[in-house]
């Protein structure tokens, strides 16, 4: 049975003698806590500290751990302590503690400036290697699963779709319309604002056309969607992966990416064309109100003068980018859905490095687009 710990301290002329006795265990943490805290002004006192653990009848961990800081605190103000009486049956778990945070680590040696910093490029490149390993091979299995789909017709799972484009789609048509009829507007002002001192009021209107249905519409547009539909799909696919889901899948035969990812991803590559549309023609709207209350420049002439900037080749060349943009917001984002590890931390992890490389490639990818279409003459 236990008995309550105590600790008795008999001073022997320069010397202390501390006697724990009874139960030293966990059980009894707030009364050793107490016992070890009363005897320390006695010990800063003393010049020798003699440590008797005859009279212990239980020792656990944290028992022999408040006993060593006593003998460390001790010897850190150069008193020297002797411990004896030691039970045959605590003396190992006595010297393992006592070895605990003896040697301190060896500071790590300085690197070189250029050896550290060629040494951060290299991980950087292999990191890299990695991503576009991974997205080259999230790739491939759509193809797979798009072929096995056109194939057996019946296995495209309808009802996700539906409910995957409503998501994409339709509830993001309010945020979509609203932020590009601002971005038009401010376009619109900022055109007339400065135009204006050159007498170019009627330019404005073509750089706003231009503007929005080549670049900007599908391009704000893409960014919205992969803020706000690509950091979903990673969190849900990075969830499903945290809860074992997805292997449960692979387990009934099934496969995860015809079943979870190929469904978000055809009705990412549906909705986003027809989200930048409805996108650039806000824009353009918000474009001709600034024009009307700010530019003084009415309706018909507005959309006369945008009749004349602007041809059906620029609505074209936005349009056919957002396919291409969405099956990249789609890829990055299922891609690291599926690297999520076990923990909430990975989860919000891959979440923000989804949005991240997502907007990122998407700008690439305009980029690339817009010098394509400038060497093709469109």
């Amino acid at each position: 049975m236990a008995t309550a710990p105590e600790l008795t301290a008999t001073p022997s002329g320069d010397v202390l003698e501390l006697r724990p006795a009874g139960s030293w265990t966990a059980t009894n943490v707030m009364m050793l806590e107490a016992l070890s805290n009363g005897v320390a002004p006695q010990l800063d006192r003393s010049k020798a500290i003699k440590l008797d653990l005859a009279g212990l009848r239980e020792l656990d961990t944290l028992g022999a751990w408040l006993l060593e800081k006593l003998s460390r605190r001790a010897s850190a103000a150069g008193h020297p302590v002797e411990v004896v009486g030691v039970d045959d049956n605590y003396a190992g778990l006595i010297e393992e503690v006592r070895q605990v945070n003896r040697r301190n680590p060896a500071p790590a040696p300085a690197l070189n400036p250029v050896v550290a910093k060629v040494n951060d490029i290299g991980r950087s490149a292999l990191s890299a290697r990695d991503d576009v390993a991974v997205f080259l091979r999230m790739m491939g299995s759509l193809f797979l699963a798009l072929v096995g789909v056109l194939r057996r017709p019946r296995s495209l799972r309808l009802t996700s779709l539906v409910y995957q484009l409503y998501r994409v789609g339709w509830q993001a048509i309010p945020i979509v319309v609203l932020i590009t009829f601002l971005i038009g507007a401010i376009i619109a002002q900022q055109g007339f604002f400065h135009f204006r001192k050159f007498g170019a009021d009627s330019y404005v209107v073509d750089m706003v056309g231009i503007l929005v249905l080549r670049e900007l519409g599908v391009l704000i547009v893409a960014i919205m969607v992969a803020g706000r539909s690509g950091s979903a799909y990673t969190a849900e696919l990075g969830s499903m992966k945290m809860r074992e889901e997805i292997d449960a899948l692979s387990t009934m035969g099934l496969d995860p990416v015809e079943v979870l990812i190929l469904p978000r991803i055809i009705a990412l590559v549906l909705a986003l064309p027809i989200l930048s549309f409805i996108g650039a023609m806000a824009a353009l709207y918000g474009g001709g109100l600034v024009a009307q209350f700010y530019g003084g420049m009415g309706p018909p002439i507005y959309i006369a003068r945008l009749h004349e900037a602007v041809s059906v080749t620029h609505f074209e060349v936005g349009i056919i980018k957002a396919p291409f943009m969405a099956l990249v917001i789609g890829i990055v984002a299922c891609s690291e859905g599926l690297r999520v590890k076990g923990s909430a931390e990975s989860l919000g992890k891959q979440t923000t490095t989804s949005v991240v490389k997502s907007i990122f490639l998407v700008i690439v990818l305009d980029g690339l687009f817009a010098v394509f279409f400038a060497s093709i003459g469109m």
